[in-house]
């Protein structure tokens, strides 16, 4: 299934600053929020989980993010960039991967807590599909 990308923008602007609503859902309930830092060229992921959802936020620079959801028979992976302000969501059992072109800032929700014996439990690393 292709990679859906939501651009955040602004909704409320003045003189102080400006708003924008990262995340503001009632299914899913989220249990961590992690900020995240990445040199250019590292790569990060390379798994899915088993139970946990995120949705993963751009804040700054620039990452290939490529997905590729197990349960289905289609074999392809779904990849796109992601700027600054973009938004996407990762459902469990979608094997996913970042790939950071320049130094990026971005923050991962999380449905699941990430302790690390738990986080550990859930996430099934792979060498790239």
């Amino acid at each position: 299934m292709p990679i859906k990308v939501k651009k955040i923008r602004p909704e409320f602007v003045d003189k102080r600053g400006f708003i924008s609503r990262i995340i503001d859902q009632k299914k899913i309930q989220i249990r961590s929020v992690l900020i995240i830092t990445s040199k250019a060229k590292s790569v990060r992921g390379d798994h899915y989980h088993k139970k946990d959802s995120h949705y993963v936020y751009c804040f700054s620079g620039k990452f290939k993010y490529s997905s590729r959801d197990l349960k289905s028979s289609n074999e392809k992976i779904d990849s796109a960039i992601l700027n600054p302000g973009d938004l996407v969501f990762t459902k469990p059992m979608n094997w996913h991967s970042m790939e950071f072109l320049e130094d990026t800032v971005f923050l991962a929700f999380t449905t699941e807590t990430r302790e690390h014996s738990i986080y550990e439990t859930d996430t099934v690393r792979s060498k790239s599909l």
